[in-house]
This record gives C-alpha cells, structure tokens and sequence, in this order.
C-alpha cells in the first residue's frame, strides 16, 4: 500500500504557510493552555462570522459534532432520513444516537438527497432530515429545507465537504437548525482532525457545550481554576485542543483563496477531459457555488471505473471511490434494515471516481492526469 508521498500525484496534497506553522508553533512555546485557550474561542467567533450563524462550538472532528448534534436534538427511537452516498458516520451518528436511518435515493444532478423522494417516503416517525452537500457542491437545500418545514422536520446540514459553498447569497450550514463541518487532512480547510457545529439555536448551542465536556458546566478555564466543576449530565471529551484551533484559524483567514484556486484547477481539468466522450460530470445548478472538494468524474460502468483506478496507480496518479453505498456495507447489511429503491444512488456508486484536485496542483500534473486518461481510453475501446 502507498503512502500519500509515494504517489507522484497524490488524491490531495494539504497547503500549509507560514502562517500556520507559525500559529501552532507559538501555542507550543508558550507552554501553558494546550486543551482550552483562545484560539478556540477565536476560532468560534471567525467561524461563525464566516459562515453566518449567531452560535458555533469546535470539536474534536465532523464525527463527533455529528453526534452530539443527534443526540442534542433528541432524536432517540426516531426516524432520520439520510443519503446513502456519503462518508458513513453520517449513518453512524444516526445509530450512535439511538435513531434509525432511512436512506433515501439521490438525485443526478447534484447527487445529494431527492426532494421528490424525501416526500414520498416521509412517514409519521421521520423527525429528521441530513442532507448532505456532496464533494463541495450544495444539494438542493431549499427545496429539501421547504419539506422539512411544511412537515415540522429537524433540518441537519451535513457540509462536512463543502464549507464556502453557497446557494444564491447563503453559505451552506445556514439552512437547517444546525450544520456540521469537518476539518478532516483532506477537507478544504483542515487541521489535520477537527469538527464544527454551527446553529442560530441557543437552546442547542447549551445542550452542546454541555455534551462536548463531560456535561460539565463550564464557567472558567477548568485547568486554571480552583473551583469545585459542576456535572449535571452525561457527555464526552470531544473538545477541540488549542494548537489544532490555531491551526485551523490560520487557514480559515486564507479560506477564500483556497477555494479560489480549488475552482480553477477544477475548471482547467475538466476542459481538458471534457473531449472523452466516457466521462460525464455532475452539473452545477444556476445560482450555486461549487468549492471542490473532491472533483468527481462519473464513467460509463464500475468495469471501466475499476480499471481506470488501476491504470492510473499504475502511473503514481491516486484515484478513489468517494463514496461506496452505505446500505450495500456489510455492518449496514447485517443490522437487517430493508430499503426502498435506491436505483440512483447503487447507480451512481457504481460509476464515481474522484481524481486529484487540491490548490496546488500544476498545469503540468493536471495535463499529465488527463494525457493518462485518455490513454487509458484509447487501450480500452472495446470495454
């Protein structure tokens, strides 16, 4: 198995500045507020002036502010409606909070959540909704957002992959009652691990401080203070520690541009394998803010797309399956849920592939992925 550095182009390739080494440098030097200093806090303020939300707590990584948000919104024994295209923990948060999820198929042009579907599968225990925003490009949240209101449906915004992406003059993770965010190494902006929940709800923003530590009251530094801490539930320790804050803040003061150079990267590539005629890709809505996450090409059939992998590893290009249905897994297989027709979605896992893309590929290894593709077609007509 390669390691990231033993591919000549890696899937994604993290920039780091100055800016950033010097960041977690000066929380190391000073010795002192490693667990709970300022630039978590700093980092919550930036965070949610950014995003456009009154409350934001830092945590741990997008798993653990996926959870605590589940548990938070009191979901136990409900039914939670969730995509089956995406990272499974957004499946997992579901079950880790005592809920059950229902999957529900995927539209082609986004490849997020079905609106159409969503309606049609609501039922009397569906108490929530996790759309979410695949590979950087927004799902359609407004429509989705509409049903949930007129049904009295908890919203949840899964933008692990998509912070800076909009809908019309909105970022997402502004839609829903609360949003999660992931600073994972391979997200647009990262700190190696990390996680976000973002929402306008006071009332969860205090269930979630509470979950985050311990369930412990929190009026000062407990590192710092003499009193006595005052426990009043159960909770975790997924608290965000200070140099992964600073590290974090660093690269959200430079979000914008890397962003920036993720869409012109994206745009260059794709000009250059749009003339494979194999290859489409999923459009970008009129009014909507793609941030590329991942550039994700879709092939004729998983035939092909097996093989591509192959033949571009053979060459030191990493490409990858983002994601493998949830439902087709061997733990979901084995819990014994029945699902509904999820054609689109078995379709479209099926044929997906994510190429490199990260701000600073070059032209000449942009080229050299494209010259292979087109390789790869040309040896492989008769698939």
């Amino acid at each position: 198995m390669k390691k990231t550095s033993q591919w000549k182009i890696p899937l994604f390739k993290i920039n780091v500045s100055p800016s950033d080494i010097k960041s977690v440098t000066n929380v190391i030097k000073r010795g002192t507020d490693w667990a709970d200093g300022e630039e978590i806090t700093q980092l919550e303020k930036e965070l949610s002036k950014y995003i456009g939300c009154k409350y934001c707590l830092m945590f741990n990584s997008g798993t653990s502010a996926g959870h605590a948000v589940l548990i938070a919104s009191g979901l136990q024994n409900k039914q939670v409606m969730i995509p089956s295209l995406t990272f499974i923990s957004t499946a997992n948060w579901v079950l880790m909070a005592g809920a059950h999820p229902k999957f529900i198929d995927i539209e082609e042009q986004t490849l997020g959540l079905d609106p159409i579907r969503i309606e049609e599968k609501i039922t009397k225990t569906t108490k929530a909704i996790i759309p979410v925003h695949y590979a950087g490009l927004p799902c359609k949240i407004n429509e989705i957002k509409k049903i949930a209101r007129e049904n009295k449906i908890t919203l949840i915004e899964d933008a692990a992959e998509s912070i800076g992406a909009t809908v019309g003059k909105k970022k997402v993770g502004t839609f829903g009652e609360a949003s999660i965010f992931s600073f994972a190494a391979n997200k647009v902006l990262t700190s190696g691990e990390g996680g976000a929940v973002l929402t306008n709800s006071k009332k969860l923003f205090e269930k979630l401080k509470l979950l985050r530590s311990h369930g412990r009251l929190i009026k000062e530094n407990y590192f710092s203070s003499i009193q006595k801490p005052n426990y009043v539930t159960l909770g975790y320790n997924w608290r965000m520690s200070s140099i992964t804050a600073a590290l974090a803040l660093s690269q959200l003061k430079r979000l914008d541009h890397l962003i920036k150079k993720r869409q012109e990267n994206s745009k260059y590539l794709a000009s250059k394998l749009q003339k494979y005629s194999q290859i489409q890709f999923h459009s970008v809505p009129k009014g909507y803010v793609h941030v590329y996450q991942l550039f994700t090409i879709i092939l004729p059939n998983q035939k092909i797309r097996d093989n591509l992998i192959k033949f571009l590893a053979a060459k030191g290009i990493m490409s990858k399956v983002f994601f493998a249905a949830i439902h087709e897994t061997k733990f979901y297989k084995n819990l014994g849920y029945t699902y509904d027709d999820l054609t689109t979605t078995e379709k479209i896992c099926q044929r997906v592939l994510s190429l490199p893309m990260y701000p600073d590929l070059t032209k000449t290894e942009m080229d050299f992925i494209s010259d292979s593709v087109g390789e790869f077609f040309n040896s492989h007509k008769n698939q």
